[in-house]
């Protein structure tokens, strides 16, 4: 009886189980794209010994397991078992998010990776970071290394957060396609390079190789919010990033019911801090130790949620980047519009970038995602008369901040995502006044481009 099993047995049931597991996860990475979306590691026989014979994978609605005695209690909580004891710590429900995710990331790579998900983008972000950023005597001051065109809360974040409440400084690079702009602000006290592919709203992206290569030889890591492209796109690991994370309440949860953050890394990170064991296993050291204490956790219906509209994200982000990039042409051509910045069109100035790094996983189509922004042309510099005169007007975009919906979502982002940056903050990474971002959704195109074709006509 399992009951009087002693700690050394149950540290044995321990392993089988991890074997289990790795066996599972072998036969999951020979699978193609969407049929490790679609099943994860979750079979047939995890259904029946384990789920109830649940085809889908269940929710678990309860904040802490049940142990057979205090020995397996003992071993569970020293981690030398699997186990998930308390939702804060994990959960099931997020575990078969987790493990399918850290495959779709890793995925066409024999790259080992392990994924966390955490209640928000944000908070995955700063569960990232914080490891890297710990006091350490024996090194300079600590120092952050960014690209300057990213989501206005990150900026919040490494700026406010960072630099002016903790001391961090942050040093921008303002050009992220020139790699001599990020070896100029490099030194022993950078403890990581951080950057957006592609940045929210105005899509700028960077060589995630060329990057990678120079963070490695400093022996620290690339981190990257892949947000605006997901795995079906671009999978940063396979290039030499370090540390991918998400906020998956856009296009991975397109159908917009949750709030989520993924964070997955590759094993063996170069750091200057942490030791050895954070290293070998990043993301699985922070979900055991920072994850636990600061308590960022996913509620499991979320998880599931979005575990749910993983499944068909290869489909969607296919349309959603067609549409966007016919949607791009269209306002490129239109006489009443200045700029439009989308990797897809050959004006954009990394096009060429874009074309090396964005593809439809198991295609050989270039495929550009579902985000562009557009700039209408003003009466004068700085002026956004004609830009809300233009939102204003459409009747089936939606207006809203959000963006990776299966409905196509516009903001006007000087006024929304990137208000609390400031003017001159805004005008160095290129959000301008009139700057309007359009994520599309599943929508037909023609209509997408009927309802802006409208609104450009109220101006």
């Amino acid at each position: 009886m399992n009951e009087n099993l002693t700690k050394e047995q149950w540290i044995q049931v321990g392993r089988e189980m991890i074997a289990h597991r790795e066996r599972r996860i072998k036969i999951a990475r020979g699978r193609k794209f969407d049929t490790i979306a679609a099943h994860g590691i979750y079979d047939p026989d995890e259904a029946i010994k384990n789920n109830n014979a649940s085809i889908m994978e269940p929710v678990y609605l309860t904040p802490a397991q049940v142990y057979h005695n205090s020995a397996e209690l003992e071993a569970g909580l020293a981690y030398e078992m699997p186990n998930w004891c308390y939702s804060r710590y994990g959960n099931p429900s997020n575990t078969f998010l987790e493990e399918t995710f850290a495959l779709l990331e890793s995925y066409g790579s024999e790259i080992e990776a392990t994924c966390l998900a955490t209640s928000s983008g944000m908070s995955a972000l700063r569960i990232a970071t914080d490891p890297l950023l710990v006091k350490d005597d024996s090194l300079p001051p600590p120092n952050i290394v960014s690209s300057y065109q990213i989501y206005g809360g990150t900026y919040q974040q490494f700026w406010v957060r960072r630099r002016e409440e903790q001391g961090i400084e942050v040093r921008w690079v303002f050009d992220p396609t020139d790699l001599n702009e990020w070896s100029e602000k490099v030194d022993e006290g950078t403890r990581f390079l951080f950057g957006e592919f592609p940045s929210n709203p105005i899509c700028s992206i960077f060589d995630i190789e060329q990057v990678a290569r120079l963070a490695h030889q400093y022996q620290i890591p690339l981190i990257v919010d892949a947000t605006c492209a997901s795995p079906a796109l671009t999978r940063p690991l396979l290039h030499g990033a370090d540390i991918v994370y998400h906020s998956a309440s856009k296009i991975i949860c397109s159908s917009g019911t949750s709030i989520v953050g993924l964070l997955t890394a590759r094993k063996n990170i170069p750091s200057r801090v942490g030791d050895d064991e954070m290293k070998a296993d990043f993301a699985a050291w922070v979900k055991l130790w920072p994850f636990r204490d600061n308590g960022p956790g996913l509620h499991p219906i979320a998880a599931i949620l979005t575990l749910h509209d993983l499944r068909t994200l290869r489909m969607k982000v296919a349309q959603m980047s067609r549409t966007a990039l016919k949607v791009s042409q269209f306002l490129e051509d239109h006489p009443k519009v200045e700029t439009v910045h989308y990797p897809g069109l050959k004006s954009f100035p990394a096009h060429d970038i874009a074309k090396k790094y964005m593809k439809l996983v198991d295609s050989d189509e270039n495929s550009y995602g579902f985000m562009l922004a557009v700039d209408t042309k003003e009466d004068h510099p700085g002026d956004s008369t004609k830009a809300r005169q233009f939102y204003d007007a459409l009747q089936l975009i939606i207006r809203a901040t959000d963006l990776g919906k299966v409905k196509t979502v516009a903001t006007l982002n000087a006024i929304s995502t990137h208000k609390q940056q400031g003017e001159e903050a805004r005008k160095l990474s290129l959000v301008r006044p009139s700057t309007c971002r359009i994520s599309c959704g599943i929508e037909d195109a023609d209509d997408l481009i009927g309802d802006l074709e409208q609104a450009l006509d109220k101006i």
